[in-house]
């Protein structure tokens, strides 16, 4: 795929995901840290524009505050 310029990355989103404006209770019912559209969309549009030079194969998005980081 990648000789046909064809970049195909597997994207790991283990979180949940909110905006807190969108629901202000939120986070009260759920234990987890959120994570933020806008940003994970940020992230998808990093891999667009890429050089093809260093390709992602894999990515893992994580909140910052996730128990797995203490």
């Amino acid at each position: 795929m990648q000789a046909k310029g064809i970049h195909v990355t597997h994207v790991i989103i283990d979180g949940v995901i909110s905006e807190k404006e969108s629901e202000p209770d939120v986070e009260d019912r759920i234990a987890e840290p959120l994570m933020n559209p806008a940003a994970i969309a940020e992230v998808y549009w990093g891999l667009v524009r890429q050089d093809r030079s260093t390709w992602s194969m894999e990515l893992d998005l994580r909140p910052h505050r996730e128990k797995f980081f203490e």
